[in-house]
């Protein structure tokens, strides 16, 4: 991947996760968390930590709990994931969370993730989902939201830590479908 170079990529579900695209994955989210992504894991995050939680996620994706989406390039590199969690509580049927929105950090500003946001709203639809919402630490990520029609509720304070330590304020949005 090289920063300021064009890359051409598709974006696509996917049913289930082979062992590549779980190696492939942990590594992207492994350059996300070294760039400083609040999504969960802190520093240093192990290879083998994150190929536990893509493998965790592909069990998630068998029981159709969530949906998987990549962007790849042509020759199947893996640029970006996102997820969308299905399972809700049953008073909560008519919604899902938009969950790790991951782009590697040398393949940014080329429209990957509004590629990706769109594609999840798309696949959220089809699943008969209404509402989406999701939170996140990331001013820029803050601007695809809104650039895609997504609605800020606020922000909390310290609601989470990025990787490195130290507390993050966390902004939710949610988007009717």
């Amino acid at each position: 991947m090289l920063r300021g170079a064009l890359m051409a990529f598709q974006i696509r579900a996917v049913d289930t996760l082979n062992q590549l695209q779980i190696a492939e994955l942990s590594d992207l989210l492994i350059a996300c968390v070294e760039a400083g992504a609040s999504v969960s894991f802190m520093l240093p995050l192990p290879k083998a930590k994150a190929e536990a939680y893509w493998q965790e996620i592909n069990t998630r994706l068998q029981q159709d709990e969530r949906l998987v989406l990549i962007a790849e390039t042509e020759t199947g590199e893996i640029l970006g994931s996102v997820q969308i969690v299905l399972s809700q509580p049953e008073n909560q049927p008519h919604r899902a969370d938009l969950s790790k929105m991951l782009v590697h950090p040398k393949a940014r500003r080329q429209g990957i993730a509004a590629a990706l946001l769109t594609a999840a709203e798309a696949g959220a639809k089809t699943q008969g989902k209404r509402l989406l919402v999701l939170d996140t630490a990331n001013p820029e990520a803050e601007r695809v939201y809104e650039r895609g029609g997504w609605q800020r509720c606020g922000v909390v304070p310290d609601y989470a830590l990025w990787p490195t330590g130290g507390f993050c304020d966390t902004t939710f949005f949610y988007k009717k479908l």
